[in-house]
């Protein structure tokens, strides 16, 4: 969460998300997860997240598991 710049989060291919994509990255419901992104000031548009939007999300909240242990597998 300290939104210091992170060659890992820098380095992922992503491609446009739904909430439900980033909410399930997280093992969280989809409000619960746009809970998190309101108490950190991020209000979403409608629509897909798109990777931009991603990698402040993941600055923010950190990188989920998931995709933790898949970059660590690629390294």
């Amino acid at each position: 969460m300290s939104g210091e710049y992170d060659p890992k989060i820098e380095s992922l291919n992503l491609k446009p998300k739904t909430r439900q994509e980033m909410a399930d990255e997280y093992g969280i419901s989809v409000n619960t997860f746009i809970n998190k992104l309101k108490r950190a000031g991020i209000d979403l548009p409608k629509g897909l997240i798109f990777p931009a939007t991603q990698k402040m999300i993941y600055y923010i909240l950190g990188l989920p598991p998931n995709l933790e242990t898949a970059k660590r597998h690629i390294s």
